[in-house]
């Protein structure tokens, strides 16, 4: 795939010095961090290696990747390697996306707060799915489920929800059967919103109980304990957003789906049009349009558009993906095994490899002159330059 004429990295380069002394002060480590990776990533800054034709003698320079898990160009290659991992865990059923969305107001709190709330987001969501899943009245059974964390919304503004995928069945209280779940309907969504407020409202609760939780600003008040249990009153009255869409065609088209969310950062390459040193252009979907092109373009200042890319940068060691249930990973494996038997299913074939938006030129990839297979000619490290006399091409290693 062809590099985008235009990257976070060139806006990055280009501006993130005069944004990072303006902003001195109000950046955390960890954006600073983000920015740095960015910048250097599949650059001589990282070092890298020159790839080598067998058959036709053509070289290209194939410069390191940072790696990190912000980074739009680094997300396709590590969401393939996580998809090829997780194709064997699928299972022949139903498969059910729901989605949890916190309450402005209260995301606001996780401004200062990314840690207790997400991690509050996750727990509440899946304890939700969860407990209703083990109703008798519903469904009677253990389930699991894949949970995927996001915070922004198309505009890059804050708006933390969880994408969960769950498969539509589980094990009978004492494991001895696969209870299937109505075809074609998961779980009643005023249901689920109703657990999931009182369940969120209970951790928050909690969480300030324990003295857990920053105010800053407007909010500083709500230090207080009586305060904030005023404060939050009238959100246990309305209705927490809860969606839950129509099962997927098959247990295939999960993986095609899951490829475009585990890995996805807050706004890809392809999105943006035009940047300078004043504004930043870029494409994003007004969702509020029911009927009609919700495709629209929206320019920012580019220090209002770093600002809003850097925060949904995540806490050191924060896991955006998680597994719950049946699929939680210290007995994923045994029960899957478990639930294929029940099922009198095999373990499936290895999956093809599932499309991601880069592809890049590494030596998993064949020659692009005549198809034979590369091989690594010159490895150098970070900062110094190749001896071979290869064509710097930008490609990822």
């Amino acid at each position: 795939m062809s590099r985008p004429k235009l990257e976070i990295a060139d806006i990055f380069r280009v501006c993130g010095p005069a944004w990072r002394q303006a902003n001195a002060g109000h950046v955390s480590l960890g954006q600073l961090k983000v920015m740095s990776a960015i910048e250097a990533c599949r650059t001589e800054v990282l070092g890298g290696h020159v790839a080598g034709c067998t058959k036709c003698g053509h070289q290209h320079i194939a410069y390191n990747s940072c790696k990190n898990r912000h980074c739009p160009k680094c997300q396709g290659p590590a969401a393939r390697d996580w998809m090829a991992a997780r194709a064997e865990d699928l299972l022949p059923v139903e498969y059910f996306h729901a989605v949890f969305t916190l309450p402005a107001e209260i995301a606001r709190i996780a401004y200062w707060n990314k840690r207790e709330l997400y991690g509050l987001l996750f727990r509440a969501s899946a304890e939700t799915v969860m407990t209703i899943a083990a109703d008798p009245r519903r469904l009677g059974a253990r389930v699991g489920m894949t949970s995927v964390l996001h915070t922004w919304g198309s505009a890059l503004t804050h708006h933390p929800h969880i994408h969960m995928i769950v498969p539509g069945g589980g094990l009978s209280p004492d494991g001895s059967r696969w209870i299937v779940c109505r075809p074609g309907f998961f779980f009643p969504v005023r249901v689920l919103s109703r657990l999931f407020r009182r369940l969120f409202i209970e951790g928050l609760l909690a969480l300030h109980r324990a003295g857990e939780l920053a105010f800053f600003g407007d909010l500083a008040g709500l230090a207080d304990t009586r305060a904030f249990a005023t404060w939050l009153a009238p959100f246990r009255k309305t209705e927490w957003v809860v969606y839950a869409k129509p099962p997927f065609g098959s247990p295939e088209a999960v993986l095609a789906y899951l490829s475009r969310y585990t890995h996805r950062v807050a706004i890809s390459n392809s999105r943006l049009i035009s940047a300078d040193a004043e504004t930043v252009a870029f494409r994003w979907k007004d969702y509020r349009i029911k009927n009609g092109d919700r495709q629209k373009v929206m320019r920012l200042a580019t220090d209002a558009f770093i600002r809003r890319f850097l925060l949904h940068v995540l806490p050191d060691g924060f896991h955006r993906i998680r597994h719950y249930g049946l699929l939680a990973n210290a007995s994923r494996k045994a029960n899957i095994a478990k639930i294929r038997a029940l099922l009198g299913t095999a373990r499936p074939d290895q999956a093809q490899p599932v499309s991601a938006e880069i592809a890049p030129l590494t030596l998993r990839e064949p020659c692009p002159c005549c198809g034979s297979p590369m091989r690594i000619v010159e490895i150098f490290r970070r900062r110094e330059q190749p001896r071979s006399r290869a064509p710097p091409r930008g490609q990822a290693a």
